[in-house]
């Protein structure tokens, strides 16, 4: 897994958006790899993550949840996108009972927990940070906040619970937002 820099990150799409698109720096810069598969700016959120092996679990919620559509809506959207290592560290049996038809509100409620209306890049997510003194929130989809600092360099994503998600991989540009994929499950 790609361990996230955001400034290289950041300075490397401004770069790339600045080159001449045909250019196969350009083209690498915004089409970063997810689970072994190119994520194209060109194609929606589920487009995207349905080809990444790391968010199959994902994917397999935002079907049950009934989701498809509305991820493959206008948008914009920014998805924290947890990874199926994210999803495999909450309680043994937690994702079966998520995915059955009579918990479809609760996990709904899960996954809208990762959604922020808009599109906040790792750029716009630091300077808030920043003009927030060290924190910013983020209001999710799902109607609850999200907050996020910096530790080591990193992004830290932390729930209403008081768990946190590492920023594994930023700014995974869609046609219809973008993902920022993170290691650990947010819980409302």
């Amino acid at each position: 897994m790609r361990t996230p820099n955001w400034t290289a990150a950041t300075i490397g799409l401004a770069l790339a958006f600045a080159a001449p698109a045909a250019t196969t720096a350009a083209f690498a810069a915004e089409t970063p790899m997810v689970g072994g598969a190119p994520m194209y700016p060109t194609k929606t959120i589920v487009e995207n993550a349905s080809q990444a092996k790391d968010l199959t679990t994902l994917v397999a919620a935002v079907k049950a949840a009934g989701l498809v559509e509305t991820l493959s809506g206008k948008g914009p959207f920014t998805v924290f996108a947890p990874t199926n290592a994210a999803f495999a560290k909450l309680p043994s049996g937690t994702v079966e009972t998520l995915l059955k038809p009579e918990n479809k509100a609760k996990l709904t409620a899960v996954l809208t927990y990762h959604v922020v209306a808009g599109k906040i890049t790792a750029k716009t997510i630091l300077a808030d940070i920043k003009k927030g003194g060290g924190k910013a929130t983020f209001k999710t989809v799902e109607g609850e906040t999200l907050t996020a600092t910096t530790k080591g360099g990193k992004v830290i994503i932390t729930d209403a619970k008081g768990g946190h998600a590492t920023v594994e991989i930023a700014d995974v540009m869609q046609s219809n937002g973008v993902v920022h994929v993170i290691d650990t499950v947010l819980l409302p």
